[in-house]
């Protein structure tokens, strides 16, 4: 049990490294390719974010019915090598339109980190669910600290070079599973394939059938939205902010990192033991709130960079969310649930960086009314409050 956690845990951390990698040098690649300013720079990057989410949407209840099918080994392995051939492409690109490819091949393989999930929820008793998706969270933002960092390093060499290192990871990581991962379905959870249950619409209805589950899954949905600014906006952000080069915005995403690890890994034990599921998720949202009302108006770099690690304690939502959803879900359709709050994450996705971008460029551009950078941060503070407002709302009765 323990190496089988362990390589899961060490599966989310490689490829969280390989997002990481790439993150600092997008403005500047972007900027290369189309010979445009930063703020346009951005447009473009948040329409390969929606490119890959919108793939991601209609791929992910596929994948999660077929790990509930046919096991999470084989369709962990295949999605690392479509992956690692993604990042291979994007190195080589030259025009927006090879990156537009390899951002729809990344959206179709996405199902690692669900997938691995669904593996946690395999082997944890109900108890231990919540602390175990804790620790999914934990790998992810230790590979997060990793991978800006060397990202940021080898940004100073040139914009490809982030890539090769994204694909080699993917690539290792596939033969690792292949020698060490175990099958973690078993025929007493094994599920028969359906067509119903491999399209997002299909698989929404299923897990739709229980209301609190649709309450909690718009809740998912609101809050990724509002979180999802740090990924579309963060780099084109404290570029027009503070002019940091691609090696601080990598030093600055491996501090939130550490921050998430540490979080997500250890203290979100001690809030679970102390506030509950529901207590967590409320804390979360009252924190965020207050943490992207700061970055909405600072304008001091450093007090930005000591604020980032701060930031991260917030980031036991997710986790708690997932917990309670996961109790309310039958054992043989964990995957499919997985697969569901991949694809509610991924329309977030679709929305949230054209959204953020669209926000950052009506307020960073010549014509601006207001030069504001930090108006991004804004909208996610406001959507913490609708989710306050969710979350909140009176509990229906189930009917009898």
């Amino acid at each position: 049990m323990r190496m089988t956690l362990g390589f899961i845990m060490t599966t989310v951390v490689i490829d969280s490294m390989g997002i990481g990698l790439i993150l600092p040098v997008m403005p500047a690649l972007l900027e290369e390719i189309g010979d445009i300013p930063l703020s346009e720079a951005a447009i473009w990057g948040g329409l390969l974010t929606t490119v890959f989410a919108v793939m991601q949407f209609f791929f992910s209840p596929v994948v999660g019915a077929l790990s509930d099918r046919f096991g999470r080994r084989p369709v962990l392995l295949i999605s690392l090598g479509i992956l690692a051939l993604d990042y291979l492409v994007m190195a080589v690109a030259q025009v927006f339109w090879i990156l537009l490819l390899g951002r729809m091949l990344a959206g179709i393989s996405a199902a690692t980190q669900s997938t691995a999930t669904a593996a946690i929820a395999d082997i944890s008793k109900p108890e231990e669910k919540a602390a175990r998706f804790g620790l999914v969270g934990a790998a992810f933002g230790l590979g997060f600290v990793l991978g800006p960092m060397l990202g940021g390093i080898l940004g100073e060499y040139g914009t490809r070079a982030p890539f090769y290192a994204a694909a080699g990871l993917a690539a290792l990581n596939m033969v690792f599973g292949f020698f060490v991962m175990p099958e973690t379905v078993t025929d007493a959870t094994r599920r028969p394939l359906s067509l119903a249950r491999t399209n997002p619409l299909g698989a929404f209805f299923n897990v739709g059938l229980n209301p609190e589950l649709r309450r909690l899954l718009l809740l998912f949905f609101l809050y990724e939205i509002a979180f999802f600014v740090y990924p579309a906006i963060w780099a084109y952000f404290t570029t027009a902010r503070f002019g940091w080069s691609e090696g601080m915005i990598g030093a600055s995403l491996a501090g939130f990192g550490v921050a998430m690890a540490i979080v997500q890994g250890g203290l979100i034990r001690v809030i679970l033991k102390f506030l509950g599921d529901r207590g967590t998720v409320l804390y979360g949202l009252i924190f965020n709130a207050c943490a992207f009302t700061f970055l909405g108006f600072v304008t001091s770099g450093a007090l930005a960079l000591s604020f980032i690690p701060i930031t991260a304690l917030g980031a036991v939502v997710i986790p708690a969310i997932q917990a309670v959803m996961s109790r309310l879900t039958p054992d043989d359709s964990q995957g499919e649930l997985q697969g569901v709050l991949a694809s509610v994450a991924a329309i977030a996705t679709i929305i949230s960086p054209l959204m953020m971008t669209t926000v950052f460029w009506r307020f960073t551009a010549e014509d601006a009314p207001v030069y504001l950078p930090g108006a991004p941060f804004l909208v996610s503070m406001l959507l913490m409050l609708v989710c306050m407002a969710v979350f909140l709302a009176p509990r229906r009765a189930r009917p009898a």
